[in-house]
């Protein structure tokens, strides 16, 4: 049977790790599968369980790190070559930017037959100043001549990749939207609810709005704490936001809160009367988010954020900045109110019209289960590899 390497950064908890897991795990028997991955920062929760609760024994490349360091870099990449030609694979599928270079690099190298990356986001904007961002793009650009497909996650992204940075070849790139086991979500209880609202001391009437994922610039939360300033404050109700997640920069926007004149709750000084609530990492995150009323998102740069699709299947309204594919995974004004990044007013407006408007809600709450599990499912993401992959085995000659 055809093998097929996926190469991830490291196993941190996202949509990442999942979504390579996800089909190195049910894409067997058609494929014999493995995983690669590097080292997760110290400041992320791991996912090396949840991959592991999909069967998958993954190998730790330990030099593999997310910043760039060329010492350690080198080291991976001839650990990743090695293991190429230990399992000799018809397919490398690396996943997000350090898997991408090392591993196509190391693929070409050993002569592997079909090479596929997929853009999980990208760097292009957003992250870094103008040269390194000119560098990346660069190196973006070399290595899709070596990729033999090139996986965009949303119709927008590909234009991105393709039309704007022009990073790849349209001719090149495929659209693959993700896929997900949302039973979890779709089925959530109202146990799940009230054991999240209880532990928080949350009343009855109070309104829970949450923000799901890493702790780190790239989210803009300090604008997402802003906006909570101008909505909350004045209103005088006691409604809360919800930091869920943890990443480096969790002490600077606590400081950053109290600056506000918010009052803040951490996992290591808990305070039930705050009006912002840093949880750090819950997990399943479906617990969680059956207690929130409102998801928000305020990201500078996104790919196709797990956090709204599975806000939707639990039937949870979202208040979100229009980025990345963001538009391409809700349904704009049925699902979720959008604004533009850094238009703080519409954000606020939006924000002010899902809390004050019980009946918007609950209407944006039944829309998004059946949205998502006919189109964000693992089943049809599962589809949509294997006839990616047997095109492209047809196309050249797999291993012998």
């Amino acid at each position: 049977m055809p093998r097929v390497l996926h190469i991830v950064n490291r196993l941190n908890l996202g949509g990442i790790t999942y979504n390579a897991a996800s089909i190195a795990s049910r894409l067997r028997p058609e494929f014999d599968t493995q995983l690669i991955a590097g080292v997760k920062e110290s400041s992320e929760e791991s996912s090396e369980f949840m991959v592991r609760d999909l069967g998958i024994d993954p190998i730790i490349i330990g030099d593999m790190h997310r910043e760039i360091n060329l010492k350690k870099d080198w080291k991976a990449y001839v650990q990743i070559l090695k293991a190429i030609k230990d399992f000799q694979p018809d397919i490398v599928h690396t996943h997000a930017a350090k898997a991408g270079m090392l591993g196509r690099l190391a693929a070409w190298r050993a002569g592997v037959p079909v090479i596929v990356h997929t853009f999980h986001g990208h760097v292009f904007h957003s992250y870094f100043g103008k040269f390194k961002t000119y560098f990346f793009l660069s190196l973006e650009r070399l290595l899709s001549r070596i990729s033999t497909a090139i996986i965009a996650i949303s119709e927008k992204q590909k234009h991105e990749l393709c039309n704007v940075y022009k990073a790849c070849p349209s001719l090149k790139t495929h659209i693959v939207e993700l896929g997900y086991d949302l039973e979890p979500f779709l089925n959530s209880t109202s146990t799940d609810r009230i054991a999240f609202r209880e532990k928080y001391h949350l009343q009855d009437d109070t309104l829970a709005v949450g923000l799901i994922g890493r702790v780190v610039p790239i989210k803009n939360l300090k604008f997402f704490i802003d906006c909570w300033v101008s909505v909350s404050l004045p209103s005088g109700n006691n409604n809360k936001a919800f930091i869920i997640g943890d990443g480096e920069q969790r002490a600077e926007l606590q400081d950053y809160c109290v600056g506000k004149g918010l009052t803040v709750s951490t996992p290591e000084h808990p305070d039930s009367a705050a009006s912002v609530v840093f949880t750090s990492w819950i997990y399943p995150v479906h617990s969680a988010l059956a207690g929130l009323d409102i998801v928000a998102l305020t990201s500078l740069n996104e790919g196709t954020p797990a956090s709204l699709i599975e806000a939707q299947a639990a039937g949870k309204p979202i208040v979100a900045t229009e980025v990345g594919g963001v538009s391409n995974i809700v349904i704009p004004d049925q699902t979720a109110l959008l604004s533009k990044t850094g238009d703080k007013q519409a954000f606020c407006k939006n924000l002010e019209q899902l809390l004050n408007d019980a009946p918007q809600r609950a209407k944006m709450a039944r829309q998004g289960p059946p949205y998502v599990k006919a189109r964000f499912h693992y089943t049809r993401l599962t589809r949509d590899m294997q006839k990616l992959y047997r095109q492209l085995l047809s196309e050249r000659a797999p291993r012998k």
